[in-house]
């Protein structure tokens, strides 16, 4: 079977009822992915279940360790396995241009996810520049992703429009980077005009990523 053209921003791997490989334990793992790629899988603590998984992109000019930085620790005390790919490139290719290397990353983490973890459901998520990746990744991949987590995202590009997943975007009145109006609360409206179910946090700060609104994220998802 032919797989999915990932230029095209779509992925293939899929969760599995029964993975074949040992269970992962409690830490973070470094996947084996060559290629240079570099992904980190954090696992939460306590016997291995079914258990949603987290994709969470960083900002431009970040890394996988700011990802788990800024999630793991409120997704370990809510039994979510949190997966952190890094960028092929300064951000993700879909804003440098073209789709196709990141997303083939991302599959092939998935799949090695998918030999190791039952996963109950799979979200999106991300910051700045990773925040508008999760949405256009997200929005051509809702057969996959249930939902998508936005934090203080610029703009959403999908490749095309697949499923309905649920939004969460959140976006500080404060931020000077990415300014609230034309950016979070615009997204948040053109969404809701789509038919999409959005549920749109605003808070007064900056261009950062909160812990109570990562809290607060986690808690709307997995419903």
């Amino acid at each position: 079977m032919t797989g999915p053209r990932h230029d095209s921003g779509r992925l293939g791997s899929r969760p599995v009822g029964v993975p074949p490989g040992e269970a992962w334990p409690a830490g973070v793992h470094a996947l084996d992915l060559g290629g240079g790629a570099e992904v980190l899988l954090a696992v939460p603590p306590g016997t291995p279940v079914p258990r949603p998984l987290l994709v969470f992109f960083h900002g431009a000019g970040g890394n996988p360790a700011q990802s788990l930085a800024a999630v793991q620790a409120p997704a370990a005390e809510r039994g979510v396995l949190v997966l952190a790919p890094r960028s092929g490139g300064a951000t993700w290719d879909l804003i440098t241009g073209r789709l196709g290397r990141d997303v083939a990353v991302l599959d092939a983490a998935l799949e090695q996810v998918a030999e190791h973890a039952v996963v109950s459901a799979c979200a999106v998520a991300g910051f700045s520049d990773g925040a508008s990746y999760a949405l256009s990744l997200g929005l051509a991949n809702g057969d996959l992703f249930d939902a998508v987590l936005a934090f203080s995202p610029g703009f959403a590009h999908p490749p095309r429009h697949v499923g309905r997943p649920r939004l969460w975007i959140t976006h500080g009145t404060g931020d000077r980077v990415l300014p609230v109006d034309r950016c979070g609360r615009r997204l948040a409206a053109a969404f809701d005009r789509s038919g999409y179910d959005v549920t749109y946090d605003e808070f007064d700060g900056g261009h950062v990523v909160r812990p109570d609104g990562v809290a607060a994220a986690l808690d709307w998802w997995p419903a």
